[in-house]
């Protein structure tokens, strides 16, 4: 363990860490896309969520892809395999779905290098008892890459545009995992019963389809801070984080635990009579849901360590991923409660 850092010095790391340097990244595709696109029915699809949310009869058809970091992909990459399914099947959970099938796209130099790649991803999909029924696969290109697209299915959205000032925001996870030993990934999932993690998944559809719970979002390589800038740009709101709620397991730092991928992490942001009921679901399976923050008026993202504060992001002059904004927020909530 080390020292422990002041607020200022969690947030000028946080400011420069790559998880959250690469959500600006979106912003290239903001750029040229529409914020809405007017789907066969002319219901909108709302583009910056962890999956597109396409109306489909009586619920909605979700679409999401993930490409895999170049680095981990070389370095460790039946865990790439592995990872690249199961954070598409995270992403349809985290809106609350259930996933139907994945394709893949692999280029790798032999077909030597393909195989732990293969290997991960079959172990996943076993896992998660999500069938990898295509893609595109090429043993003679000159590097390494790994991308995943899964299509699932939703009765009721979880989405990241819909949350209110007043919310609270609950942190959830599994803590029965272990850190990578190179890359800041909290893995809870490969070494974990597939009934345990079914169980535990399908908690978040339950919550839409109950309505206790519309709002929220999968923790990704942002980590809970970089996760919360996003909910709050494409809502139109602000917050109140407090690190000091955010408990990082035996023997972590909180820097790294708040940098960390975990996978199995998610925000929701909750109205406050609802939280009573959502606790203890996620609690009666041994899993970590503790409040960590509130949804505010304006567009800045403060955090909290003990007594101090910091405004860490202020929307009103700073974009993240270039997707929301108030009008799209509203325009959503519209949407979502027609």
């Amino acid at each position: 363990m080390t020292r422990e850092l002041t607020l200022e010095e969690l947030a000028a790391e946080l400011r420069r860490s790559l998880g959250i340097l690469h959500k600006q990244d979106i912003q290239t595709a903001a750029d040229r896309l529409s914020h809405c696109i007017p789907a066969v029915n002319q219901e909108l699809i709302l583009l910056g969520d962890d999956c597109a949310a396409i109306p489909d009869s009586e619920g909605y058809l979700l679409l999401a892809a993930e490409g895999m970091w170049p680095t981990l992909v070389e370095t460790d990459p039946w865990f790439a395999g592995w990872c690249a399914v199961m954070v598409n099947v995270s992403d349809i959970y985290a809106m609350g779905g259930r996933p139907i099938a994945v394709v893949d796209t692999i280029w790798s130099q032999s077909p030597q290098q393909v195989e732990p790649l293969w290997q991960g991803m079959i172990a996943a999909s076993q896992a998660f008892n999500v069938p990898i029924v295509g893609g595109h696969t090429s043993c003679h290109s000159p590097y390494a890459a790994l991308s995943v697209a899964i299509l699932g299915r939703a009765n009721k959205l979880i989405t990241s545009f819909s949350a209110q000032p007043g919310d609270v925001l609950l942190h959830v996870v599994d803590m029965q995992g272990k850190m990578h030993s190179q890359y800041p990934f909290w893995n809870a999932a490969t070494e974990t019963d597939r009934d345990r993690l079914h169980q535990n998944l399908n908690l978040l559809p339950t919550l839409a389809e109950t309505g206790l719970c519309d709002t929220g979002k999968d923790i990704s390589m942002g980590g809970i801070v970089g996760t919360t800038l996003m909910l709050l740009e494409t809502s139109g709101c602000g917050a109140m984080l407090d690190l000091g709620a955010i408990a990082p397991p035996p023997g972590i730092d909180l820097l790294p635990w708040l940098l960390s991928f975990p996978s199995y992490g998610y925000l929701l942001s909750v109205r406050p009579e609802a939280r009573a009921k959502i606790q203890p679901q996620f609690h009666n399976r041994g899993l970590v849901c503790e409040p960590v923050g509130t949804i505010t008026n304006g567009h800045t993202l403060n955090l909290k360590l003990g007594n101090a504060s910091h405004c860490f992001w202020d929307f009103a002059t700073e974009s993240l991923t270039g997707f929301g904004g108030d009008d799209q927020s509203r325009q959503t909530n519209d949407t979502h409660s027609a």
